[in-house]
């Protein structure tokens, strides 16, 4: 053989970059490996489960023949292939399907299974129903305690309101003592801290503000002939009775 001429132009044009024989060495690796796997699952002996099964499928696949003696005597009885059973033809065409058992679990074990997994999910889809009330419930119960709240601020403005027109009022006719303690704003004390303290002590008593405000609303009617709502003092009841719409805020709207 002669030596290569490292001067040629075919040494020269030689691909000679960095890496490229690595990456050929590890295709060719893949493709032999490869071809083993095929080699491999080709020559693998089948186990007696997969033989069964490929007979059983090729058998339920085709349809029974003459040598059936099931089929044989069908035909006898005038039946014919693809005609439903019975004697109206209301029966059925394709034999019952065959349901091969592959598990090691008892018969009814996989209804139970089914039934378990629907209980649970209806059991889960309980505790969403239910939760979704308790939070539309807690929400609506927000809703009233937030309306009861802002009802009861309104009263007792509508109240400080009324017992500042009757001070006003029992005043101006020199009435010097309530008829009832907190007909009257009660005077400020130094020791109170804050507007809210006052707020407290000038609604505190037995009584709900609901029921002051009735009380002192006909008070101011029936005494002074004054309507707390409309903010005018009448000149007797027939007027305050013939002018005036009601006793209560509601009347008025």
């Amino acid at each position: 053989d002669e030596e290569e001429d490292y001067m040629s132009d075919l040494f020269i044009k030689q691909d000679v970059r960095p890496g490229l024989p690595m990456m050929r060495r590890m295709k060719e690796t893949i493709q032999k490996e490869e071809k083993q796997k095929e080699a491999n699952e080709k020559n693998r002996q089948k186990s007696i489960k997969e033989e069964e099964k490929e007979r059983r499928d090729l058998v339920l696949k085709s349809a029974l023949g003459t040598e059936n003696k099931g089929f044989a005597l069908l035909q006898k009885m005038g039946y014919k292939s693809g005609q439903a059973l019975g004697k109206s033809g209301e029966g059925i065409v394709e034999p019952i399907p065959l349901n091969i058992k592959r598990g090691l679990s008892g018969l009814g074990h996989e209804e139970l299974k089914k039934r378990k997994a629907e209980e649970k999910l209806e059991n889960y889809r309980q505790k969403l129903h239910m939760k979704k009330q308790a939070n539309e419930q807690a929400a609506d119960q927000f809703r009233i305690r937030f309306k009861n709240k802002q009802e009861e601020r309104k009263m007792e403005g509508d109240l400080r309101k009324s017992q500042r027109a009757c001070q006003q009022l029992d005043m101006q006719k020199d009435i010097d003592v309530p008829k009832e303690t907190w007909f009257w704003l009660e005077p400020e004390e130094e020791d109170k801290k804050d507007e809210e303290d006052e707020e407290d002590e000038c609604t505190s008593s037995d009584r709900s503000v609901s029921e002051k405000l009735h009380i002192l609303t006909a008070y101011l009617r029936e005494e002074h002939f004054y309507c707390i709502w409309c903010g005018t003092t009448y000149e007797d009841s027939e007027d305050l009775s013939s002018n005036c719409p009601g006793d209560s805020a509601a009347d008025h709207d």
